[in-house]
């Protein structure tokens, strides 16, 4: 009796995964990829400087990122833009980073490095909601005061549901896209808001001058009428919202 292994038919779910990971098997490609979680839109040129690499380098690829659906194609006019798929796309990329984040952290290459990843560190996007200590401490406040469950997954309390009406900020809850669900911080280790929620949050706090972005975009800051706010909105210290001083 033959009793040698039988070759097992392929699997297109493994071939699938595969070829992601193969995506972002490449520096340039996931540089790309975590420039865009600040949620914007960027030109093929603006990467190509971001990341150091020649135009033709870059535009070839972001043709295997666009082929691979991890980034999609937007052209206005003459002008190419590609941003992150969608949602999925950024919560997988920020998922990755995690845990690609040392135990310890690397010391910065140069002062400039030094103080990009001390204010991305403060306070960030991910992709369209609030990361960083500013994310990290907005999640807790609302837990503490009972505007979000973590104990089985994350969930807004009606109290919560209350919290958002009564801040003039709507929730769409028509879409595929859940309502509130926790994103691994890669720079805190823990969770903060995401979904659909998460995002209205970030929106709002952007628009109504709360926060503003700064430097390459995707770091925040909250401002002045934002330490007010955010203090009367969450019972958060002042002391630890306040915009950095010019030493920072």
């Amino acid at each position: 009796m033959d009793r040698s292994p039988r070759p097992r038919p392929h699997d297109s779910t493994a071939g699938r995964l595969a070829g992601l990971a193969a995506l972002l098997a490449d520096e340039t490609r996931a540089s790309f990829c975590l420039a865009l979680l600040d949620g914007r839109a960027w030109t093929a040129g603006e990467l190509a400087r971001y990341a150091g690499v020649a135009p033709s380098t870059a535009s070839e690829h972001l043709g295997r990122l666009v082929a691979g659906g991890l980034l999609a194609e937007e052209r206005q006019g003459r002008h190419r833009y590609v941003r992150l798929a969608g949602e999925r796309a950024a919560h997988l990329v920020e998922e990755l980073a995690s845990q690609a984040m040392p135990g310890e952290p690397e010391a910065p290459r140069s002062l400039r490095a030094a103080s990009v990843g001390s204010a991305l560190a403060r306070g960030r996007t991910c992709y369209d909601h609030l990361a960083g200590r500013l994310g990290i401490r907005i999640t807790e406040a609302m837990t503490v005061r009972g505007l979000l469950r973590q104990d089985s997954g994350f969930a807004l309390t009606e109290a919560g549901l209350e919290w958002f009406d009564a801040l003039g900020i709507p929730l769409d809850r028509s879409g595929r896209r859940p309502l509130v669900r926790g994103c691994l911080d890669w720079t805190e280790r823990r969770p903060h808001l995401a979904g659909a929620a998460g995002a209205a949050l970030c929106a709002h706090v952007l628009e109504a001058g709360w926060c503003e972005r700064f430097g390459s975009g995707r770091a925040v800051r909250v401002t002045s009428a934002g330490v007010v706010a955010l203090s009367e909105a969450l019972g958060l210290d002042p002391a630890s919202l306040a915009p950095p001083g010019p030493a920072d």
